[in-house]
This record gives C-alpha cells, sequence and structure tokens, in this order.
C-alpha cells in the first residue's frame, strides 16, 4: 500500500507558496503523493499546476474536481494542460458531487447521476488522450479532438454505489473515497469494483482511501474534535450511507484515531481490504501523526 498525504488548503497571504512548502514537504517525508480537494476555495488543477511545476517528482492528485459546472472536454483540456505543467505527474480524481451542492448552489439538475457520469468518462477518457471524439448522448455532446499537451493521465472516479464503482473498474483507473472505512472497502468497494475491472480484463484498479487521522491517547476528545470539523460529511447523503455501513454514528467514529499500535493496526487491516493507496489528513496531534506515518512510508 503506497502512502499520500491531504494538502491543507490554509488561510495565508500567500496559498500557492504555501501549497508548494507542503508538496516538498511531502516529497522529503517519502509520501508517493499529495491530494488536494476542490470546494469552494482554490481550483485543484491550477493549484496544483502552480504550486507543482518544477517540484519534486510526486504524484499530485485532486480529490475530487466536480463534473457538472464543467463540460468533460473543457476538464479534459485543463487536466492535460496541468499535467503538462506537471511533467506528467497528474492524477485527476472527479466526482458527481451532492445534490445539494449541484442544484441548490449552481442550479444543474442532478436527475440520473449514473447516467451523466457514464457519458461523461464516454467523453472525458479518450479527449484526455488526445483521440478524436464523435459523442452524442442524451445529456452531453462533444465533436473535437484536443491538440493540449499532457495526454494521458489516471482518472479516478469518486465511487460508492454499485454502478459508480463498476464505472470507476471498468472504465477509469480506480477510485477515490473518503469518510470510507476498512469494513466498508473489505465487504464493498473492492469487491465491487476489482469484479468489474475483471470481468472488462483490465487491470487491478486503485483504491485510494482518504481519511482524517490522529495519534493521540484521548480517543475520546478526537472523535469529539473530528465530529465537529467533519460533521457535514455526516449529513451527506452519499458519505451517511457509508458510515452507516461502517457501523460508524459520526464521521468521528470513522477517522483514524488511536495511539500508535491501534492506527497502525487500522492501516494493515485497509491494506488487507485492499486498499492500493492511503492518503492520510491529519487534523490532531499533526507532529505525532506525521511521525508515524512517515515511518510506515519507510516500513
Amino acid at each position: 500500500m503506497r502512502y499520500g498525504y491531504f494538502l491543507a488548503e490554509r488561510n495565508v497571504p500567500d496559498p500557492i507558496g504555501d501549497l508548494r512548502d507542503q508538496i516538498g514537504e511531502a516529497a522529503a517525508m517519502g509520501f508517493s503523493s499529495a491530494w488536494l480537494s476542490n470546494i469552494f476555495g482554490l481550483d485543484a488543477l491550477t493549484a496544483l499546476a502552480a504550486a507543482g511545476a518544477q517540484g519534486p517528482a510526486i504524484e499530485l492528485g485532486t480529490a475530487v474536481v466536480p463534473t457538472y459546472p464543467r463540460h468533460p472536454a473543457v476538464l479534459a483540456q485543463q487536466a492535460m494542460t496541468a499535467n503538462a505543467a506537471l511533467g506528467g505527474r497528474l492524477a485527476l480524481g472527479i466526482g458527481l458531487s451532492h445534490k445539494v451542492v449541484i442544484e441548490d448552489v449552481f442550479g444543474y439538475s442532478f436527475e440520473r447521476p449514473g447516467r451523466h457520469m457514464k457519458e461523461y468518462l464516454d467523453i472525458l477518457i479518450p479527449a484526455g488522450r488526445g483521440e478524436h471524439v464523435t459523442y452524442d448522448g442524451e445529456t452531453l455532446k462533444a465533436h473535437l479532438k484536443l491538440t493540449t499537451p499532457g495526454a494521458g493521465f489516471p482518472v479516478l472516479v469518486a465511487a460508492l454505489g454499485p454502478r459508480m464503482l463498476k464505472l470507476a473498474g471498468t472504465v477509469a483507473d480506480g477510485t477515490v473515497l473518503w469518510m470510507t472505512g476498512p469494513k466498508t472497502v473489505a465487504e464493498h468497494i473492492a469487491p465491487t469494483i476489482n469484479a468489474a475491472a475483471a470481468e472488462a480484463a483490465r487491470r487491478p484498479p486503485r483504491i485510494v482511501c482518504a481519511l482524517p487521522i490522529a495519534v493521540t491517547d484521548d480517543r475520546e476528545a478526537a472523535v469529539r474534535r473530528a465530529d465537529e470539523i467533519f460533521e457535514v460529511y455526516g449529513q451527506l447523503p452519499s458519505y451517511r450511507a457509508m458510515l452507516d455501513r461502517e457501523g460508524a454514528a459520526t464521521p468521528g467514529e470513522a477517522a483514524i484515531i488511536g495511539d500508535e499500535e491501534t492506527v497502525l493496526a487500522t492501516l494493515a487491516e485497509l491494506e488487507r481490504a485492499g486498499v492500493t493507496d492511503f492518503v492520510g489528513s491529519p487534523f490532531a496531534n499533526r507532529e505525532r501523526t506525521l511521525n508515524l506515518l512517515v515511518g510506515a512510508v519507510k516500513g
């Protein structure tokens, strides 16, 4: 299992410089990848291209770019440009986002999200390889060939339900998870996506599992802190379903929290479950947590 680092978007005078420093630190600590979310702050692709260009040889990924607000060919062009700036080190994570965001914030219809994602990938993936695309779907169309440099990058889908996992295994290169623990990965995520890839005669997909993590002797206090920080994820339907599968009443219960022995045991459980890349998001006791992760990276 490879180890990645979740970049923090901090309120500082030079956010791009701050990201550049974080990427350098992640590489120096031995992490194989660094990931940036795309919510209402920095545009993840632009920020990674600006902060990561000319930087250390570490994979940089988005976790994740929402699909609805951008036509797939437009996103392919942007991702190719970022990949060119990064020297081929981009991993493009994309996702549907959530109905409350897509409909109430952006004003798009969230009807039949599975159809939307299939049509999106049918355009995005070949366009991102520099192929000529002629496609007429129910909701998306594309007739073009991009000449943008930077063609060819892995596409990972934020997939939690069976249909999304099948697309992630048969069409994309894998999935990026959040708030999804080892029990759910072992019993639901890994079997579904791996079976889809095998049926399509494709290589095993990546399962990138990102979770909040804290090494501490006061588990109860850290769980309460995680519940405060990540409260919204217990209310969004897709994540709520994963928490329920895991048997976690709150996001804090799904976070990886405990002393060194406990945390290492959970990381080993994730690896046995089929996770290919663990991405830690330290939210408390940062130095102690990073020390453990660096130790895990070095084996």
